[in-house]
């Protein structure tokens, strides 16, 4: 990079640098997006058709597949994820995903343009025909983009320099709702881009009066504390029927001090270090707030170890919709149980954030579980289970949680555009 300047990743774990990156400034941006523009609109472009375009994506699934453990060490090393969710889950869904739009490569006709770089979120660049640039998060730098692609990471002000940049036509962004506004503001500012967003999340988790309470606990548990909690998708208000309140707050308990927190590496090991000393002291200062506004602290709630940034998973119950654990998002693992009575207020109380991402619905009555999945405001519901993904089903979310969707038919939309072209006609045949 032209500055020399650099920024390292952490090992969660431990606390202690593995490696530094290039950090990118103002005059790297323009020049990746100087490149990108000229290439998009002077070419050469190759002459590649569509089954061959859908070829070298199923190539590239090919050979991401050959080197998913590799990615999935990567991953757990980088941000304290447990390898076995890295290796079994993401890693294997990155896969599909490139396979799924091989397939939309192969339908989609008369559009060619440089395989530059691809993205776990945003394969679809390569059947619809995009140059891209990229700038990745400090907190998410020893990824697939960086080990096998050949991209820009990012630093400093290059994800702003890409939002207010007048030759960038496009913005893709995943993260937080703050970052997510100022990108807009940015975007709106220059040359007016569109720009897709998916943001934060404070999702409810609704269990019902019918509930099998323990099924019900460990799905409750699953949504909540998966990738400690890091994830925007975390089904982190989880409002229980006051008919097993009770039970499910002992059993959730229970489960919580029963998951197995250690290294990430290890076999069995549930729930890894949160990814960095800002993120780790943010969720203990959330911690605090919910014992000193009155929740009842059931389970967790300090730190582990001196050096890492393990957090012991938390529980509290009796928690009233005006504290902060109810209404942040704290990205961590700390499950906030909520006691409600009936369907109508309880769909009320979930649709009062300002985010609208995803819900988990449990009860056995269909009835009341379309009722309610019809109701809440949120861009993805799941019935009976959670955090269920597929590279066909589309996934965004309402209000501040973003706009725009991603996977699926849907996310085509989002970089094409509608062209009417009308000339007249001599002696057109139907007349």
């Amino acid at each position: 990079m032209s500055s020399g300047k650099t920024f390292a990743t952490f090992d969660p774990r431990t606390g202690e640098a593995i490696t530094t990156f290039a950090e990118a400034n103002t005059e790297d941006v323009n020049r990746a997006v100087s490149a990108a523009r000229k290439s998009f609109d002077e070419g050469p472009w190759p002459k590649v058709t569509a089954y061959e375009r859908s070829c070298i994506m199923l190539w590239f699934a090919d050979l991401l597949e050959k080197h998913s453990d590799e990615l999935a060490a990567l991953e757990t090393l980088d941000n304290g994820k447990p390898y076995e969710q890295a290796a079994n889950e993401e890693i294997p869904m990155l896969i599909r995903l490139f396979r799924y739009y091989a397939g939309w490569a192969d339908k989609i006709h008369g559009l060619t343009a440089p395989a530059d770089s691809l993205h776990h979120v945003q394969t679809l660049h390569e059947p619809i025909g995009c140059c891209r640039t990229d700038n990745t998060l400090e907190f998410s730098a020893i990824n697939v983009r960086l080990e096998i692609l050949n991209v820009i990471p990012g630093s400093g002000s290059a994800g702003a320099d890409l939002a207010s940049h007048m030759d960038v036509d496009k913005i893709a962004f995943t993260g937080s709702t703050e970052t997510g506004k100022a990108i807009v503001g940015a975007a709106a500012k220059s040359n007016l881009k569109p720009v897709t967003l998916e943001l934060g999340g404070k999702s409810p988790f609704i269990i019902c009066e019918d509930a099998d309470v323990d099924k019900a606990v460990e799905l409750a548990h699953s949504a909540v504390f998966f990738n400690q909690g890091q994830c925007y998708c975390a089904g982190s208000r989880t409002f229980v029927h006051e008919r097993v309140y009770d039970e499910f707050v002992e059993k959730a308990k229970a489960r919580a001090l029963k998951r197995v927190v250690g290294d990430p590496f290890k076999k069995g090991v549930e729930q890894g270090p949160q990814i960095d000393t800002e993120q780790f002291e943010k969720i203990l200062k959330y911690i605090k707030s919910g014992t000193e506004s009155g929740a009842t602290l059931e389970s967790g709630g300090e730190k582990l170890g001196s050096k890492s940034f393990y957090v012991q998973p938390t529980v509290f119950s009796n928690v009233q919709d005006n504290m902060l654990i109810a209404r942040d998002e704290i990205f961590g693992p700390v499950q906030s149980l909520l006691k409600f009575k009936d369907v109508e207020v309880v769909i009320r109380r979930a649709n009062s954030s300002h985010y609208g991402l995803v819900a988990g619905v449990f009860a056995q009555n269909i009835d009341a579980a379309n009722t309610i999945s019809r109701a809440l405001r949120v861009g993805t519901v799941w019935v009976y289970c959670f955090n269920i993904f597929d590279a066909a089903i589309p996934f965004g979310g309402y209000k501040m949680s973003g706009h725009g969707r991603e996977k699926g038919v849907y996310s085509l939309s989002n970089y094409l555009q509608v062209k009417a072209i009308v000339t007249p006609l001599k002696n057109p045949a139907w007349l």
